[in-house]
């Protein structure tokens, strides 16, 4: 006869059921607690995104530090020739006109006191692009501290840009030595020969170095066209062959100059094959 109540199992725990399955299923039973451990371990990944945000958020720091280009405020007396040699503007007096078209106007040669010149976008431009060049280092870094380093890196070409144009930048003497230097760097620039002895032996001859000479008795004052300034040109051949970015006034010292050079060049080969009246 069986024992009263030996078929009565007694009542256990969850903790007891727990203990159960891993001692009696094995490793197939304990599945479920390797699976619960996992669920409690999965968020940790997400932390890894937060870290990049810091640097990525740098990106738009970087462009704000581009260049700004520079303005020049016209004073009576100058030009564009002038101006683009003295802030060292690449492709001179042309880029200049082009990059100041609606501020100048339709003639390059006539420019007003007190307008507001741009100069040096593109080397702004230039700047930009070694900024957005140096952004992806910032942005692979993983903290804010990456991403301050490298603005402050990205921001060092710019700080620089400034003094290299001031080193390029000619100043000449408002004398003779300086109008004849001046006039060869714009004959430089247009392609025009010419040598500092040519030009100073011929106007020595014509002018003796002064630039407001004005010969009234020959044949051309006659005709009502005077020959004027340190190389004797008359107005027709001044205003024919006259380079765009010097003064429209044929007594300017350098627009006198690089004028009658011009058409010594066109009719002589150079002023240097000029040994008389031309």
């Amino acid at each position: 006869m069986p024992a009263q109540g030996k078929h009565r199992r007694p009542k256990s725990t969850s903790l007891g059921r727990g203990l159960a399955a891993v001692t009696t299923g094995g490793a197939v039973l304990a599945l479920p607690v390797i699976g619960a451990t996992s669920a409690f371990a999965a968020p940790a990944p997400a932390a890894a995104p937060q870290a990049v945000a810091p640097a990525a958020a740098a990106a738009p720091v970087n462009s704000a530090a581009k260049a700004t280009p520079a303005k020049h405020s016209v004073v009576a007396g100058e030009t564009l020739s002038k101006i683009a040699r003295e802030h060292s503007v690449s492709g001179g007096w042309k880029k200049l006109y082009e990059g100041n078209r609606k501020i100048v106007g339709s003639n390059p040669d006539l420019i007003h006191p007190g307008i507001k010149l741009v100069i040096g976008a593109k080397s702004a431009a230039s700047s930009d692009d070694k900024a957005s060049k140096a952004s992806p280092s910032a942005a692979r870094g993983a903290s804010a501290d990456r991403a301050d380093r490298s603005e402050r890196v990205n921001a060092a070409p710019v700080a620089k840009a400034a003094p290299a144009a001031e080193k390029q930048a000619v100043a000449y003497t408002n004398d003779l030595d300086g109008w004849i230097r001046e006039s060869l760097a714009v004959m430089a620039e247009q392609g025009i020969p010419g040598t500092y002895e040519g030009i100073h032996r011929n106007i020595m001859r014509e002018s003796s170095g002064n630039p407001n000479a004005i010969n009234n008795w020959d044949s051309n004052a006659v005709k009502g066209t005077p020959s004027k300034g340190l190389l004797q040109v008359i107005d027709p051949t001044f205003q024919a062959y006259h380079v765009p970015g010097t003064s429209t006034d044929s007594y300017d010292p350098v627009a006198n100059i690089t004028a009658a050079c011009n058409y010594a060049a066109d009719r002589y080969g150079s002023i240097d094959n000029v040994f008389g009246a031309y």
